[in-house]
């Protein structure tokens, strides 16, 4: 193995953790928040990697582009108010962190090439797994956010349903990833998304500096 692919593999891993963690402890803050603490008391409000990265997950995200990390303990019925504006809250809250620090990178990634960065393969991969990730969770299939989005704008009787059958949805999940639906289906979304953001931070950039 070269020092390129090391070099490689090192970005990933690091732009990976940048997307992955703040996901993670987004959900447990959110639901904590809510008035459920079940992650906190597991832990899965540190920044520490340990806590949250699921090492199958992390070769899969790095080979295939796909992966996963621990999923994070919630609790609904320990949600303070109404349970499925909570419930709601704290699906999206992983997607929201993941568009936020995606914009963000993007921005500065226009930026760093403006200045020849060396930082730019770095800050590449942190825009596109931020982006990919937060688009490919809103896909409404277990074990994915959208899923629990989607699950909670069901009535409670076809919510109920939903999780008790939601197993089954995992290997319509697996089968659409590997045939290509899913890739077919996000990719268009993901580059519109990643090229408006480039175009604003294009605009900011030139508005700024010159």
């Amino acid at each position: 193995m070269n020092n390129i692919d090391i070099a490689s593999i090192a970005i990933n891993i690091i732009a990976l953790m940048i997307a992955i963690i703040p996901h993670e402890i987004a959900h447990g803050y959110v639901a904590y928040l809510c008035g459920d603490t079940t992650a906190k008391d597991d832990g899965r409000l540190s920044l520490n990697p340990l806590n949250h990265i699921d090492p199958v997950g992390l070769i899969s995200m790095i080979i295939f582009r796909f992966g996963w990390a621990k999923a994070v303990p919630i609790n609904p019925y320990r949600f303070k108010g109404n349970r499925k504006v909570a419930s709601l809250l704290v699906s999206l809250a992983g997607v929201f962190t993941n568009f936020v620090l995606g914009f963000v990178a993007g921005i500065i990634l226009v930026y760093l090439n403006y200045k020849s960065s060396f930082l730019v393969p770095l800050f590449t991969s942190i825009f596109w797994y931020n982006i990919m990730l937060g688009v490919f969770n809103l896909v409404p299939l277990p074990p994915l956010d959208g899923s629990k989005v989607l699950a909670t704008l069901l009535p409670e009787n076809l919510e109920y349903k939903f999780y008790k059958y939601e197993k089954y949805f995992y290997f319509v999940l697996v089968i659409m990833i590997f045939s290509g639906l899913v890739d077919k289906f996000i990719a268009p979304i993901i580059e519109n998304i990643l090229s408006g953001i480039i175009y604003l931070g294009i605009n900011l950039w030139n508005t700024i500096l010159f």
